[in-house]
């Protein structure tokens, strides 16, 4: 089994080496293409909004939201779960949408 790890910013590495201790391969997802053949995909805590810029200009988010739609597993933590949100409210009570729109 193939489980890519969004590796743009934040906890990558970490989550990367756990999944390999289960017998997982990981890989690390910075651009769209990375994303093809993987299994499940792990989305690692970091800043979030630093992360959702990434992935816009990165070309991943839209890669990523097609996958999803089309059933890939996902799994986030921290701020991982933050971009799995429909919407964000920050401390000033502004909302915003989520990154990928997905739960």
């Amino acid at each position: 089994m193939k489980a890519g790890v969004l590796a743009l910013q934040g906890a990558f590495r970490e989550h990367a080496e756990v999944l390999e201790a289960l017998g997982v391969e990981p890989v690390e997802v910075r651009l769209p293409d990375h994303l093809s053949g993987v299994d499940a995909v792990f989305l690692p805590g970091g800043e979030s909004t630093t992360i959702a810029k990434l992935l816009d200009s990165s070309g991943v988010q839209a890669a990523l939201r097609s996958r999803l739609v089309d059933g890939l597993p996902v799994f986030g933590t921290c701020a991982g779960l933050i971009l799995l949100a429909n919407e964000v409210e920050d401390e000033h009570g502004r909302s915003y949408p989520g990154a990928l729109d997905r739960l």
